[in-house]
């Protein structure tokens, strides 16, 4: 093959390579050549490739080099609560965060939420996840984060009628006003999605005003929760709709823009209508695994959703609930829990990968600039350093990836050809300083209310306190609601 008319400006060598292209394919010892961000050519080795006059030339022997990971479904704000509030009870976590979202969505905990951002940015880049979809309060904070950090990432406003008593005109408009603000903002890095937070959170009413709202912005994705929880269907049919795949489908929300969370009360039927919609799955195996390990609780079907042709990504959803910032260990964790919900063999390794990476970039509606290692797609890529006993030997390198690898083998992180971190320093942050922005966020939130986070364990507010500063027109009317409809379905 004839080397490019325009030499590369990055250069990586002799690395194994796994381009989870269409055809999975692997070099064993391959060449990855990037100019302006953009991948040139993936091929063989030749004795020459180390001589090649780029700016940055990285010796890949002992390395695998594949595409960045693909954190399908996310939220970061809260993350400096990591370890801190994975101990309560799940009806406790609700209780007790529910007046912090409401505050962060007022602009009252800005402090905290940019720390958040902050730290979690810093995390995921190290952990290899190049590309972030997340749903927050204050999503402007969270993309100037993550615009700033080098990576890419899609953020959205949370709107909901039954969560909070935000007036209804004022979110739509500050939803209006990121996407204004930041959409293919960061060198088109970063980009704006619509979020009407779930279908057991929103009423019928919300959900016509946000297909209303998308239809003035054709071009952004649509990112929800759906069919997560046993009353995702019950909300429903209060809402006038047979069930939650109806109502989406009657305001004209279920369609190929749309990435749906969670969708674990999915039903064949339902995964017919998602197939024929062209609607995509983000997949969030450990925060169910943590806080729903209910023997008899339904588990989202991602065989039969995959088997549809649904595009289905992995998430790790609010990892300072389950404590873990890896999405590769997503992997591992979502082969478990299909094989023992339906038996050994639901997934192949190579499944797995495309999950992590290129099915995930799918699920986005970007799998056409990211997501695989091939000519014409931007940079994104992690360096993995497998030198290393548990690798050896190598005889399947893709379920090396899915059962071994960890956020500690990333070792290099690359994203639009840019090196975010190089050899575990990471180019783009500050630790320390992040560290030390993210202690004193959580010294003044310490201050300013009534949790305290210590070494040993966690105090939480009083019940009284709680309830008193909670939300309580939307959550009664979300309460009411479901009473209600539980009654009717009941005659």
């Amino acid at each position: 093959m004839p080397e490019p008319a325009t030499n590369p400006d990055l250069v990586i060598h002799d690395a194994l390579v796994m381009t989870v292209n269409d055809d999975q394919d692997l070099y064993e010892h391959g060449t990855v050549l990037v100019n302006d961000g953009e991948i040139m050519d993936v091929r063989p080795s030749k004795s020459d490739h180390v001589e090649l006059d780029a700016e940055v030339v990285i010796d890949g022997t002992g390395k695998l080099v594949m595409p960045g990971l693909v954190n399908t479904h996310t939220h970061v704000e809260l993350t400096p609560t990591m370890a801190g509030v994975s101990n309560l009870g799940d009806l406790e976590l609700w209780g007790y965060n529910t007046p912090l979202y409401r505050d962060i969505a007022e602009g009252e905990l800005d402090y905290l939420a940019e720390a958040g951002a902050e730290l979690a940015a810093l995390n995921f880049l190290k952990s290899g996840i190049t590309t972030v979809n997340s749903m927050d309060n204050r999503p402007s904070i969270c993309a100037e984060r993550f615009g700033e950090a080098g990576l890419r990432g899609f953020f959205g406003a949370t709107i909901s009628d039954l969560f909070w008593d935000i007036p209804v005109d004022e979110q739509f408009e500050r939803a209006r006003e990121f996407i204004e603000s930041y959409h293919e903002s960061y060198d088109g890095r970063i980009q704006a999605t619509i979020c009407p937070h779930c279908d057991w959170a929103c009423t019928r009413k919300l959900w016509e005003r946000a297909s209303a709202f998308a239809d003035e912005y054709p071009d952004i994705t649509v990112h929800t929760h759906l069919l997560e929880l046993d009353l995702s269907n019950t909300i429903a049919r209060s809402n006038g709709a047979d069930d939650s795949l109806d109502l989406l489908a009657e305001t004209d929300m279920l369609d190929e823009r749309l990435v749906a969370a969670h969708f674990r009360m999915a039903d064949k039927n339902d995964i017919r209508r998602t197939a024929e919609a062209g609607a995509s799955v983000a997949h969030c195996p450990s925060i169910f695994s943590y806080w729903n390990a209910d023997p008899d609780m339904q588990w989202t079907p991602v065989p039969d959703v995959r088997d549809a042709g649904i595009d289905v990504g992995l998430g790790i959803d609010d990892h300072y609930w389950h404590d873990s910032y890896d999405l590769l260990g997503e992997a591992r964790q979502a082969r478990l829990r299909a094989n023992t919900e339906w038996g050994g063999g639901q997934f192949t390794s190579e499944e797995l990968v495309r999950m992590l990476t290129h099915e995930g970039a799918q699920a986005l509606n970007v799998g056409d600039e990211t997501g695989s290692i091939e000519a014409g797609k931007r940079a994104d890529m992690i360096v993995l350093d497998f030198d290393s006993p548990k690798f050896a030997p190598v005889n399947n390198v893709f379920t090396h990836v899915a059962n071994q690898a960890t956020r500690a083998d990333v070792k290099t992180v690359i994203v639009d050809g840019n090196i975010l971190m190089r050899d575990g320093e990471v180019k783009t942050i500050d630790p320390d300083a992040v560290i030390d922005r993210v202690e004193a966020a959580m010294e003044r939130f310490e201050s300013e209310t009534e949790w305290s986070f210590d070494m040993d364990g966690t105090e939480t507010p009083g019940m009284v306190s709680t309830f008193r500063d909670a939300p309580k027109r939307g959550p009664s009317r979300l309460f009411g609601k479901a009473v209600l409809q539980s009654a009717k379905d009941k005659l």
